[in-house]
């Protein structure tokens, strides 16, 4: 029975201890579930060379979308797994095109300038087509009405009707759930 006690104390402990762990990882950032989302200017990049907006122009790319479902992805990082997401992301766009599903990709950090540059690699390298990456005008931490946390790495939020159905974010890229993300499309699509 001791023994039963020891074990059943020790798991106990490990799953606080990883608990509080994944808690670090856990980050509330952007709009959320039931929110309404608001306007805000971006300069597009690069890709989606069909949307009828042209590289270096300043537009809310959300308001051109307007009640559509869409996919707006805040990032610092252009690592594999967030090029990973663009891309099944890029694939989702096609396959809902009945449903008019649209995705934008931010850009955010210190200097507007290398984000631009950096944007423009990320949309080669992410080989979506059908995706526009564009930098904020507020490109260190996103619309200010939006309430990007500083310390999220990807933000990603789904939309339809200007509000939001789900939100994901993460601190550290190895922690984003694309899986999860691609299944919680079907809470945007019509």
């Amino acid at each position: 029975m001791k023994n039963l006690f020891v074990l059943g104390l020790g798991l106990g402990v490990a799953f606080v201890v990883g608990g509080n762990a994944m808690a670090e990882n856990a980050v509330k950032s952007g709009p959320q579930q039931g929110d309404r989302l608001g306007a805000f200017y971006v300069t597009k990049v690069a890709g989606a060379e069909s949307d009828g907006v042209n590289e270096g122009q300043n537009l809310c790319y959300r308001c051109k979308n307007g009640a559509r479902p869409q996919v707006i992805v805040f990032t610092r990082s252009t690592d594999p797994k967030v090029a990973e997401l663009v891309r099944k992301l890029d694939k989702a766009v096609t396959k809902n095109e009945s449903s008019k599903l649209r995705v934008f990709v931010n850009l955010l950090g210190d200097d507007k300038e290398d984000l631009t540059d950096e944007a423009k690699k990320f949309a080669v390298s992410s080989k979506a087509k059908n995706v526009p990456f564009v930098v904020p005008n507020e490109f260190e931490n996103g619309p200010d009405d939006y309430g990007i946390n500083a310390k999220a790495t990807v933000t990603v939020m789904l939309a339809s009707d200007l509000g939001v159905k789900a939100s994901h974010a993460v601190v550290n890229v190895k922690d984003l759930n694309i899986q999860q993300i691609i299944g919680d499309l079907q809470k945007i699509l019509n």
